[in-house]
């Protein structure tokens, strides 16, 4: 069935729900625990050039990856997936999931939907040394949790990746509009950007928006992280930006 468009604040939805824009909040939350999996600190040649953009939407820019950087982040993107979450038990995993399900019954009514969502952030973000709750919080802002998604310069899906990651680091047939898809790129990509910026998560998420020097996204993001989210999880909210 064909998806028609509908416009919001600027940004186009594909599916027919109605976008409810993040609440703004002006306060930060700290980034909690890392994987070494994914840590490109080595390979990191250079920082990428500061670009501005007054938008929430995502809007990384494009720039030149060295040889061994594509290849690491191409192999990021392309391990295998799960059905489980990052937790380690099942009884652990049913607390985290009945939790914050619960917060985005008014976001997503489907309960199916949202688990499988929740599962699929909480492997993702795990997997790339992320806390599962700020990924939570960058797609509450990115795009208000709505699937299908366009930003003005074409961002796509929950964390509005741009479309020339695949080129980068995809491969063929893959979908930006795809759970599993969206949500690995997108984790991988604010992880590169955290490794990139020394663990100064402040500065990654300017990047990972497009908007490095600006601090509105930022605080949004991490505001959202500690009032919406931070509780939900099974550890506490520091109140550090670096990781160490």
């Amino acid at each position: 069935m064909a998806r028609h468009p509908r416009y919001h604040d600027g940004m186009m939805f594909l599916n027919a729900a109605s976008p409810s824009p993040a609440r703004p909040r002006w306060r930060r939350a700290p980034l909690l625990g890392r994987s070494p999996g994914l840590l490109l600190a080595g390979l990191l040649l250079g920082a990428l050039l500061p670009w501005g953009t007054p938008a929430w939407a995502g809007a990384q820019r494009e720039e030149p990856l060295s040889a061994s950087v594509r290849s690491l982040l191409a192999r990021s993107v392309a391990d295998s997936a799960t059905d489980r979450t990052g937790l380690p038990d099942p009884a652990s995993e049913r607390t985290w999931l009945m939790r914050t399900a619960e917060r985005l019954a008014g976001r997503i009514p489907d309960l199916r939907q949202r688990l499988d969502l929740l599962r699929t952030v909480h492997y993702e973000a795990t997997r790339a040394g992320l806390e599962p709750e700020l990924v939570l919080a960058v797609i509450q802002v990115e795009s208000g949790f709505h699937k299908y998604a366009v930003s003005p310069v074409g961002a796509r899906g929950y964390m509005q990746v741009m479309p020339f990651w695949l080129r980068e680091i995809g491969g063929a047939g893959q979908d930006l509009f795809h759970l599993r898809t969206n949500l690995r790129f997108g984790c991988t990509i604010l992880r590169y950007y955290v490794d990139s910026e020394h663990g100064d998560l402040f500065r990654a998420l300017g990047r990972y928006n497009g908007s490095l020097g600006q601090p509105q996204y930022p605080n949004l993001v991490l505001a959202a992280w500690r009032r919406e989210w931070a509780s939900a999880g099974l550890a506490s909210a520091g109140a550090s930006t670096r990781l160490r």
